[in-house]
């Protein structure tokens, strides 16, 4: 009896394992990486690591060419770990999902195939109708960053982005205070017997916070205002030392921004455009060779002198006043914001092959479905909808018709 059930027992076995290995391949997923064509856009989603990590787990990756240079990744890092470096832009698009940084262009939507999946940034405010258009009629699934949530219900790639712009704006703020780049010829921060410089911050919430927790690491004597008292209140519990916060207040506001030697700007937008809260007279009457950082230059600025300037000429002077406008700030320290990215994005793109597909992920996952805003074609974001004046479909309508 016991051989005749080891028979048996081996007969029922062997089609699992053969089932097993069909059901691998059939999960498996092709994954592409673009290079970034967007202007001064440094940073790559994947770090060859992580693409070890996707093609142990019987993934196949296929990269562009120089992908990661930008960030001092080179092509036989991936190749040594198993990816396919192509020179053809057009065969990275050939693969199921592409993952790339910037929002894709015409050109590379073009080069899309039907039904495909894309992971990408995609800020509203930043989107053209005929883009959208495009990637409608190709049924694409799209998915967009600035959405992205995590299991504590944060918006995770914002969040990320956000600490490292706080932190790299006071050492951005450091360089141009120096006398490297004509600056006062002060130190950020402050030795014995020598007051302190004098910093405010615009904002409490991430790039606020961090930018603190900074400028109060290297000695600077730090001021922050926001109109929210709970912000204020978060940032003094998470920095964990007494700062001076003050709601917006305007002659307060004022009279610290003409005192100081730093001003970092980082209003968040509520509907797409940041706040414009200090005044050409302000900036007019700040110390000569003060530096004027804005972070929300992304979404209009909030100092009414602004004007976006790139990695290449960072600044301009206004009232002797150097301004610095750098909409990507993460690019300035490409290689970290990767490895933040890549954190955030291996683990989805491992889920996506361990579910069998984004459908049953966004079926499964809240956060990943928030940030969905095409599915198959069909737009269902409202926030995209209301900028063009459509109607978005219900998602998980849409998913449970086609569960």
């Amino acid at each position: 009896m016991s051989e005749l059930s080891k028979l048996a027992r081996q007969a029922l076995l062997q089609p699992q394992e053969a089932m097993l290995e069909r059901e691998k391949r059939k999960n498996s997923l092709y994954i592409g990486i673009p290079k970034e064509i967007s202007f001064q856009e440094n940073r790559v989603p994947l770090t060859p690591l992580s693409v070890a990590l996707l093609i142990e787990n019987g993934h196949e990756v296929v990269l562009e060419s120089g992908a990661g240079e930008s960030a001092n990744f080179l092509d036989h890092h991936y190749s040594e770990q198993g990816a396919l470096i192509v020179q053809n832009k057009e065969e990275v698009y050939k693969a199921d999902i592409i993952i790339k940084i910037a929002q894709p262009t015409l050109a590379e939507i073009d080069m899309m195939r039907n039904g495909q999946v894309l992971l990408s940034s995609q800020q509203p405010s930043l989107m053209h109708l005929d883009h959208l258009q495009a990637l409608m009629k190709k049924k694409i699934t799209a998915l967009s960053y600035e959405y992205l949530r995590d299991e504590g219900n944060t918006l995770t790639v914002v969040r990320a982005m956000s600490e490292i712009v706080g932190a790299t704006s006071v050492l951005i703020a450091a360089e141009y205070l120096s006398n490297v780049f004509d600056g006062k010829g002060l130190m950020l921060g402050g030795i014995t017997g020598v007051p302190p410089t004098e910093m405010v911050i615009l904002g409490a919430g991430t790039v606020g916070e961090f930018a603190a927790r900074t400028a109060i690491a290297l000695g600077a004597q730090v001021k922050v205002f926001d109109s929210s008292v709970y912000r204020l209140r978060r940032l003094q519990n998470n920095v964990g030392s007494r700062v001076f916060t003050s709601v917006i207040q305007p002659i307060v506001l004022r009279k610290a921004v003409i005192g100081c030697d730093v001003v970092i700007g980082a209003i968040r937008a509520t509907n797409g455009r940041s706040p414009c809260i200090i005044g050409e007279d302000t900036v007019a009457k700040m110390k000569p060779n003060s530096v004027l950082i804005d972070v929300s230059i992304d979404q209009g600025g909030c100092f009414e002198t602004s004007e976006i300037t790139n990695h290449e000429k960072p600044v301009f002077r206004k009232y002797d006043v150097i301004h610095y406008c750098v909409p990507n700030i993460a690019s300035r320290v490409a290689r970290t914001a990767t490895y933040a990215l890549t954190n955030i994005f291996t683990p989805i793109l491992l889920d996506i092959g361990e579910m069998g597909g984004i459908m049953n992920l966004i079926w499964a996952k809240p956060g990943v479905r928030n940030a969905i805003y095409l599915y198959q074609g069909h737009l269902t974001n409202k926030d995209i909808a209301n900028k063009f004046n459509l109607t978005p479909k219900d998602l998980d309508l849409l998913v449970v018709s086609n569960h």
